[in-house]
């Protein structure tokens, strides 16, 4: 409880806290269903647009995280579009974009402040670089995106497994899967400050994987990937804070950790 209490008297350690969690929380939903509809590199292309986006905003003297979210939804859209209707493989758009956009990021970024304090940041994440208005930005977006996510959950749900049996009933897949890309990239952009762009997809992903591993039913794996998020994210923030590493980076290795133990859990249910 001191070592809480003591972690909760800084202030930069209370904005990453509440933009961590409502972070973890979006992610995860967003998690599942990318991943069951083989789609979970969308995070990792657009984190890499997403940093390339923030370089050209810092070069630019513009809010890195209002000049990136409308950057990164065209991405979204764009790969969205590459994946339904060109010959183009899905996973090869988005290294192609993702590749292009790091490069160009780090180009700029070279050009103009050079790869200081402020891209690192971005690149890598850095909870000491959070400041209040991006703790307001990630407390709205996540709300916003949790709330898209229960109140059109049926047919995130449908879609999620089958598309074309969802058109057949009605439902506009396509919209969907619109939304789906814009709420993915905003929590991809919301996320570089605490994450990184290099390792936020890896919050997208992790939890979903995890919880697919000890959970059969669809509610189920929901509930339990934003739990599973949500703990790792203070197990990581812990971790960072007791042995002063990177914030991002012990969040993931706490995810993988997590993915570990449910993996072995998920084959000893079986025997």
């Amino acid at each position: 409880m001191e070592f809480l209490a003591q972690i909760l008297s800084y202030p930069f350690a209370r904005r990453a806290i509440i933009a961590g969690l409502l972070l973890s929380v979006s992610a995860a939903l967003l998690g599942v269903n990318l991943v069951l509809k083989r789609f979970s590199m969308l995070g990792d292309g657009l984190s890499h647009v997403s940093f390339g986006a923030a370089a050209i905003g810092l070069a630019a003297g513009v809010a890195p995280l209002q000049f990136s979210i409308p950057i990164v939804i065209i991405a979204a859209f764009l790969l969205l579009r590459i994946r339904q209707n060109s010959k183009i493989n899905g996973d090869a758009a988005i290294a192609i974009v993702s590749s292009s956009a790091l490069a160009v990021g780090i180009t700029v970024a070279t050009l103009t402040t050079g790869m200081n304090t402020d891209i690192n940041s971005y690149m890598f994440g850095s909870i000491l670089a959070l400041t209040k208005s991006d703790v307001i930005i990630t407390a709205l977006c996540g709300s916003i995106i949790i709330a898209i996510y229960v109140l059109f959950y049926q047919k995130i749900f449908a879609i999620s497994f089958d598309e074309d049996f969802a058109a057949v009933t009605g439902v506009k897949y396509k919209w969907y899967n619109s939304i789906t890309a814009i709420l993915t990239a905003v929590t991809v952009v919301i996320g570089m400050r605490i994450m990184g762009a290099l390792l936020i997809s890896s919050i997208i992903t992790f939890p979903a994987l995890s919880s697919m591993r000890i959970c059969k039913h669809y509610k189920c794996t929901v509930i339990a990937a934003a739990i599973i998020s949500v703990v790792a994210f203070l197990l990581g923030l812990t971790l960072s804070f007791l042995f002063d590493l990177p914030a991002g980076a012990a969040v993931v290795l706490c995810n993988l950790a997590v993915f570990l133990i449910l993996s072995v859990v998920g084959k000893i249910k079986k025997i």
